[in-house]
């Protein structure tokens, strides 16, 4: 066995380590992806980070006087199946997250593909660290701020929406007012409003309390 590995040129041992250990690095991240349900799990991230490792190492094999020819499609393509897992979802775009980790996935592979291992060993770690940790932060900070878009719909009666302005501060809500329009003696209107979620729940709840009020989404 040994024999064929060293004496084929096809496959060296130094290549067999190199996916073991892109199989292990892109595998630590995409067990965290499976944990958390994102679209790309443990079986894309594998796939996508041994696929970079296999086209950089073909690229130095193939590629001579010009070693990045293969690799740096790596870059276009990735970009590719990137942005297939983003979308829009109302007025979230969701995805962005999973895409960039695509993207690192394969920058580890192309590492460990060129032969930067501690680089690519450095860089998982902290991209661990980020996914594991950066939720807590963004929950901590979600708590403290969080930005909402309110749309209220009512009667025309002779007074325009400007008096629900003053229950947004009521609320202690930083607001942004957005387009109003009237139409067959109805009015709508629409607010970007930022604060905690209590002070959110504040104002939804006085609202949904207002008999005059004909349609409010929140």
């Amino acid at each position: 066995m040994e024999e064929f590995i060293e004496g084929n040129h096809f496959l060296t041992q130094s290549e067999v380590y190199k996916f073991l250990l892109t199989i292990l690095l892109c595998g630590l991240i995409g067990i965290e992806r499976e944990l958390r349900a994102k679209q790309a799990g443990l079986k894309t991230m594998i796939m996508i980070g041994l696929g970079s490792t296999l086209f950089t190492i073909l690229s130095i094999k193939i590629g001579t006087g010009s070693y990045d020819r293969i690799a740096s499609n790596i870059v276009t393509g990735i970009g590719f199946l990137g942005a297939g897992v983003i979308f829009k979802e109302e007025n979230r775009v969701r995805g962005l997250t999973t895409a960039c980790v695509i993207w690192i996935v394969a920058a580890i592979g192309m590492a460990v593909g060129a032969g930067y291992s501690e680089q690519s060993i450095g860089v998982t770690i902290v991209v661990l660290l980020a996914l594991i940790f950066f939720p807590y932060v963004e929950e901590f900070v979600q708590n403290r701020s969080s930005s909402r878009e309110y749309r209220i719909v009512k009667k025309y009666e002779n007074e325009g929406l400007d008096s629900y302005e003053e229950h947004f501060k009521i609320a202690r809500l930083k607001l942004s007012r957005g387009q109003q329009r009237m139409s067959d003696g109805i009015i709508s209107g629409t607010w970007t409003a930022v604060g905690s979620p209590k002070n959110h729940k504040l104002f939804v709840d006085h609202m949904l309390q207002d008999e005059k009020i004909l349609e409010f989404q929140f």
